[in-house]
């Protein structure tokens, strides 16, 4: 078998693009068992072998024909070599031993940290690492990072995960990452992307907001690339930040610039020194076809006509199984199901065999999930950092953080013992009647496309000790789920048909954020055996890219298990619903307010 291996498949590409295995969506992928494969928020290439920067790539096979797209997967035997020196600790057997066990490795890149874990064939997690990555703000909607940072986490706790294994049986290894956007020169050395010059922040996140004037002209041209991101584009895609950089620092970054990167694309290239970007990142952030191609008229008309010149070198030139719980989508297809990411930030995931086209949610994208399926993606720009906010922002903070210490609870275990404790008789959501958020402190992404809405919180009172503060995080949590409710109407009423939740990320990890999911939803909730889903989810790609399974949806069948269905109470369904009517009254008062105070 030579070092390199290439697959053709139909969509028609361009010649110089060679995307890898899909990327991923954790929680279909995690838990879906009929047909799935990756994207989003954490979007992610899975490649079977790391090649550190530090030794060179094997030799490239020549490049695909015309219309093909093609996946690399590195032979085994280049694999053992490629590894030692980013995995550091692990071993080499000698050839005469051998062992049964195969190994993968899931990288998950967060907002915050980076995390890693070691997975064997049956989809079991066996070791976990995280480390912290840096983040900037230098001003307001501003946010940076160092991908230099990123990488150098990835390192350290790829190193912890796999010490001590036999690198023999490290079998492959996948990536997920924020879409966040990667600047580097034509030597891949890291450009500023900060009018201080700072070349080690690099990296414009994925929350960045700078780039509002950017996205409002790109909205006004009316393009009908647009009609695929929901009708409006984000401020959080790629196109209105890559303008800001054309606009705002074409001396320092613009003129310099050789790569702009994915960060799930540039952590790939860092592994092997393959530049080649995945189908998911391109069509969900970029603009990209998967039956087309680039449109050229888009970037000429948004300003943004270098890359059409350079024939955009610079951008991209390329489940479980649920039987026997008792849930509605047993028997149906997989379309019936909604994945939920949910983190700093989370992602609604719901696909379809015919495109839908959903006012304020983006895609349709053919195969940027499911191949041969259409995906839509709703979201909410702040989920976990909302409640971050809203209960480290409270007078009582202080005496929550030492009374959950004293208890080596984290704070949020401990509020949800005390809403316990105060709910007397009544179900614990009853505690807000008299207490309303709408969630959108930093726009909203989905279904409304309103980057400009702002927070809103209606009952406060005077008081300011814990019993508020937790009634306040109780009202949060529940705008989130609500806010997931808004967006799943606006998808059924477009022409989805969902009947089932799957939950994954951080915040699955919280009972209450799941519970208040299921009940104002009305649906059940679906979570995963390993708590660590979305770092299954990642080794999973690396599973199938290493050929130890024949696809994606194979390895999803063998490695992931449902683990617990949480069932909403039906008996509570009158309350929600009433709580639902006065969250869109909430929305709709402040487009009165604001109709008001506009008016001349």
């Amino acid at each position: 078998m030579s070092d390199w291996a290439s697959t053709v498949s139909d969509p028609p590409l361009s010649p110089t693009w060679a995307p890898g295995a899909f990327a991923g969506a954790q929680a279909l992928r995690a838990h879906v068992r009929e047909e799935a494969s990756p994207t989003r928020e954490r979007t992610g290439l899975a490649l079977s072998s790391p090649f550190p920067q530090s030794l060179p790539p094997p030799p490239l096979p020549p490049p695909p024909a015309a219309g093909s797209l093609t996946r690399w997967a590195v032979a085994p035997e280049t694999l053992l070599s490629s590894l030692c020196p980013l995995l550091g600790g692990g071993t080499a057997m000698s050839g005469g031993e051998q062992k049964p066990k195969r190994y993968y490795v899931g990288v998950d890149v967060g907002t915050g940290s980076v995390r890693a874990a070691l997975v064997d064939q049956s989809g079991v997690l066996l070791a976990f690492a995280d480390h912290p990555i840096e983040k900037w703000e230098p001003q307001f909607n501003h946010h940076e990072q160092s991908s230099e940072d990123i990488w150098a986490a990835c390192c350290v706790v790829t190193k912890k995960v796999v010490q001590g294994i036999d690198l023999n049986q490290i079998r492959g290894l996948g990536f997920d990452a924020t879409c966040s956007l990667v600047v580097l020169d034509k030597q891949f050395h890291p450009l500023p992307v900060n009018h201080e010059g700072d070349s080690c922040r690099n990296v414009i996140m994925w929350l960045d907001h700078r780039a509002v004037s950017q996205v409002n002209r790109i909205n006004e041209t009316k393009h009908s690339v647009l009609q695929y991101v929901g009708g409006v584009m984000s401020v959080e895609m790629q196109a209105p930040k890559l303008l800001w950089l054309k606009e705002n620092l074409r001396e320092t970054c613009w003129d310099k610039a050789g790569h702009f990167f994915d960060l799930p694309d540039f952590l790939s290239w860092k592994a092997t020194g393959v530049t080649a970007r995945s189908l998911c990142s391109l069509v969900c952030k970029w603009t990209y076809s998967a039956e087309k191609g680039w449109d050229d008229s888009f970037w000429k008309m948004v300003g943004l006509e270098d890359f059409v010149a350079d024939n955009y070198s610079k951008i991209g030139v390329i489940g479980a199984d649920v039987r026997g719980h008792g849930l509605v989508c047993e028997g149906q297809p997989v379309t019936s199901r909604l994945a939920v990411i949910c983190g700093t930030s989370s992602c609604h995931m719901g696909i379809s065999k015919d495109p839908i086209f959903v006012p304020g949610v983006w895609g349709p994208y053919f195969s940027a999930m499911v191949p041969g399926f259409w995906l839509n993606e709703g979201g909410q720009s702040v989920t976990g950092k909302l409640i971050d906010h809203m209960v480290q922002g409270h007078a009582a903070f202080p005496e929550l953080q030492a009374k959950a210490t004293a208890r080596c609870q984290s704070i949020y275990a401990y509020l949800n013992s005390h809403l316990d404790l105060i709910k007397k008789a009544q179900p614990v959501g009853f505690l807000t009647v008299d207490l309303h958020v709408w969630p959108d402190f930093h726009g909203n992404r989905s279904p409304l496309a309103d980057l400009t809405l702002k927070g809103m919180v209606t009952g406060l009172t005077l008081s300011q000790d814990l019993d508020d503060l937790a009634i306040l995080y109780l009202a949060t949590v529940q705008a989130i789920a609500l806010g997931t409710r808004f967006i799943i109407e606006a998808m059924e009423a477009a022409g989805h048909s969902i009947s089932t939740l799957f939950l994954c990320g951080g915040l699955s990890k919280n009972p209450l954020f799941v519970q208040m999911h299921a009940d104002i939803t009305g649906m059940p909730v679906v979570l995963s055996q390993e708590v660590e889903s979305v770092l299954v989810g990642a080794a999973i790609l690396g599973a199938c890219a290493s050929g130890d399974f024949a696809s994606v949806q194979e390895a999803m069948a063998k490695m992931s298990k449902v683990g617990k269905v949480v069932f909403p109470r039906q008996q509570d369904k009158k309350y929600y619903d009433k709580k639902y009517q006065v969250f869109l009254k909430l929305v709709e008062h402040q487009m009165e307010y604001l109709a008001i105070m506009n008016d001349d």
